[in-house]
């Protein structure tokens, strides 16, 4: 009652920290993470074991997995059914454990959805042969026992495995604060490190690595990792192994075939991937894509090309980097060591700790049976005097009141031995015969010298250690599934590489909708637009160009051409896409190559020359591009044809000035120079860059004034002049442009 009392008297925190600390020490210990001796978890080490009590061996009939989640639950592991028979389900899928633990008859999920087991009423277990490294030697005093979680009854704290489970078969979870993510290898391949640490104590990871390379997933996918990258993931215990789909193109017909995915991967969600990509008209190189697994193949993913000149290796690796069909896994070798520790340790150090605890349960093994040996042949030698005494012993047996003590102090027998001969029917002691008993006694005698042989000498015990993990990785093993082949990451293929680039045009409505057709042969005035709206703007170009929409504050945005709706339609408002500022209005679209130039102002009489890619954006909001200053509007953007093309810019009093295009400087944005010198309110009415001997057509309402290159001298100057006059009734222009734009 005291103690209760003064617990509830702590302080909160106190309490709190202390209870927290409890229950992450639980979760670490003894539920999350695995142990370096067996490379279980607590529940995995408990449906093993409770398989092994209801005597469901490799070659026992199966029974229901209900009832072994019945065991376990009510005898060894008080926790939920669902996440008992979820970690037996795990244990028993082959594309999930590289051996697996569990032999299950019935629907145990599928690659495509681990999760779609039966439920433990319907489906039925035992175990594999594989268990059997793992249970052997369990009942040859190799395990420590320790109480259940009632008291009732004993389970083993560790099982006594023959071969490194925890690396064999790998295992992942999340406890407090830390987490274990173990890829599982070949046995073989471990097999024969551990056999080379045996016999060379001081083996380098390096050299360990020419016998375990990388790990061994049970997909059987491609390990592209570099060599460097798993030297660091098995000297640190962190690190990633990248993994592909292993693929061919068939001779006769060229067709990919995916042949073996990544391990957790879904055979349907990769397809998925790759048709989402095709219905979006992003994957032009992929004419169809079919599934053709069945039993004999269960991974059979066909990829159509649309031509044999599609390179298939460049399509492969843009598949790679876009979809599953590559994976990377993280790697991170946690676990519980023999200190009861948790710690991420390197391939060596679990090699090592491994054989340490096998060495210590063979000895273990071996003093159990010298045990039993020694009891034996202390049992013999009771009976063979027994035998050569049989009518001395006779009639001790009938006529004395307490024979145990006669016997004893008779024939100087041991309690135990007098016991064993009370025990003995009669006739079986008529029917032994003396040399029956000296040959046993023999036969263990020889035994009870090699036992002693080994238990004395470590290089002997060393070598029956390596000899039994030979034999077991022999029978158990099997070849590497996974292929090692270095290669760096994928990387996807531009929109410029995988699509073709067709000519196009972008049309913006004066109400802000925007659509795009094919062709450069497309009227926009011819267009339908939407009731009370009406052309706007429109440029042409490809689509693998970029596109560049300026807003009457001088802001760029940047959009996709080919994501464009299509101008069958009305389109769609250009607000959709883009984040105007400031109640902006898209004035100019420029369609071009990133390295296209183009002289951009403002009707104040200022501007510069700028690249496209200089105005890209990366967000929807834009990026300030021209400074326009209050009043004023921007230019509409000209395309720059050559250095010695000329700048054209008319003014509302009516002047025109032509000047070099090389006096003005390249900017990223700004204001740049000043373009024509401007009286009061003065402004530039429309402007165009004019190639060499080039007319110039200027519109004035309805009229039109073409000056030809003889014509245009007069109007040349300096830059930041103010121009020359134009003749009567052309000096208010509406459009300029060279001749046949």
């Amino acid at each position: 009652m005291t103690d209760i009392i003064e617990t509830e008297r702590l302080p909160l925190s106190v309490f709190a920290e202390k209870a927290y600390l409890d229950y992450s020490m639980y979760v670490v210990l003894d539920r999350a993470l695995p142990h370096v001796a067996d490379g279980l978890k607590p529940v995995q080490r408990r449906i093993v074991y409770a398989m092994s009590e209801l005597g469901l061996a490799a070659g026992a009939k199966y029974k229901k997995s209900a009832r072994t989640v019945g065991d376990v639950l009510g005898k060894f592991h008080p926790h939920g059914d669902s996440a008992c028979y979820e970690a037996m389900v795990t244990m028993a899928q082959p594309f999930a454990y590289r051996y697996p633990l569990v032999d299950g008859q019935g629907n145990w999920g599928s690659p495509d959805d681990p999760k779609s087991f039966a439920a433990m009423r319907y489906t039925e277990s035992r175990l594999t042969a594989y268990a059997a490294t793992l249970l052997t030697e369990l009942g040859n005093g190799t395990a420590d026992w320790v109480p259940n979680f009632d008291g009732t009854m004993d389970e083993p704290k560790l099982l006594p495995a023959r071969l490194p489970n925890i690396l064999v078969n790998g295992t992942t979870g999340i406890a407090v604060g830390m987490a274990t993510d173990i890829p599982p290898h070949n046995l073989r391949e471990l097999a024969k490190a551990c056999i080379h640490l045996l016999k060379h104590p001081g083996a380098e990871i390096e050299t360990l690595m020419g016998f375990v390379p990388a790990p061994d997933y049970p997909t059987g996918c491609e390990i592209v990792s570099e060599s460097a990258d798993l030297l660091k993931l098995y000297r640190t215990g962190l690190g990633q192994v990248r993994a592909r789909a292993v693929w061919e193109r068939e001779a006769d017909t060229g067709h990919i075939i995916i042949t073996a995915l990544p391990h957790q991967v879904s055979g349907s969600r990769v397809q998925e991937q790759i048709a989402d990509q095709m219905r979006a008209k992003k994957l032009p190189l992929v004419e169809d894509l079919r599934d053709e697994s069945d039993h004999e193949s269960p991974v059979r993913i066909v990829i159509v090309p649309r031509s044999n000149r599609v390179d298939a290796t460049q399509l492969m690796t843009h598949l790679f980097a876009t979809t599953d069909l590559e994976k990377s896994y993280r790697v991170n070798l946690n676990m519980i060591g023999l200190d009861g520790r948790p710690k991420v340790k390197n391939l060596r150090e679990i090699l090592v700790e491994w054989l340490d605890y096998r060495f210590a349960t063979v000895t273990r093994r071996l003093n159990h049976r010298l045990a039993k040996v020694n009891d034996r042949l202390h049992l013999l030698e009771g009976l063979l005097i027994a035998f050569l005494n049989l009518d001395e012993v006779i009639r001790i047996i009938r006529q004395e009141d307490e024979p145990k003590a006669v016997l004893m102090r008779t024939f100087a027998l041991s309690e135990r031995q007098a016991d064993y001969i009370l025990d003995t029917k009669l006739r079986q002691l008529a029917r032994l015969e003396e040399m029956k008993i000296k040959g046993e006694q023999d036969a263990l005698a020889v035994e009870r010298a090699e036992l002693e042989r080994l238990l004395g000498d470590d290089a002997a015990l060393k070598k029956l250690i390596g000899q039994e993990i030979r034999e077991d990785a022999e029978k158990y093993g099997d070849d590497r599934r996974c292929a090692i082949n270095a290669a760096p990451p994928a990387q996807a293929m531009s929109a410029e590489t995988i699509l073709p680039a067709e000519p196009i045009t972008v049309v913006l409505s004066k109400a802000g909708w925007i659509r795009a057709g094919k062709g450069h042969d497309l009227d926009p005035e011819t267009l339908s637009y939407k009731a009370g709206d009406e052309y706007g703007l429109h440029c042409t170009g490809k689509t693998n160009q970029l596109l560049i929409l300026l807003d009457d504050h001088g802001r760029a945005y940047t959009l996709n051409p080919r994501e464009l709706p299509s101008a069958r339609s009305q389109g769609e408002p250009v607000t959709t896409r883009l984040d105007l500022q400031d109640g902006g209005k898209i004035v100019a679209m420029m369609l071009g190559d990133a390295s296209d130039r183009y002289v951009v102002g403002s009707t104040e009489g200022y501007g510069f020359v700028v690249r496209l890619e200089a105005l890209q954006g990366r967000n929807r909001a834009g990026k300030a591009a021209v400074t326009i200053g209050a009043g004023a509007g921007l230019l509409r953007p000209s395309k720059l044809t050559g250095d010695d093309a000329q700048v054209a810019l008319t003014t509302a009093e009516g002047r025109l000035l032509l000047f070099p295009v090389a006096e003005l400087p390249e900017l990223a944005k700004g204001k740049g120079n000043k373009l024509i010198s401007l009286k009061g309110q003065d402004r530039i009415l429309a402007s165009c860059v004019l190639p060499p001997d080039t007319p110039l057509a200027l519109v004035c309402g309805k009229r039109t004034l073409t000056l030809k290159p003889s014509d245009l001298a007069g109007y040349t100057g300096a830059r930041a002049s103010r121009g020359s006059h134009l003749p009567r009734g052309f000096q208010r222009v509406d459009q300029m442009a060279p001749e046949g734009a």
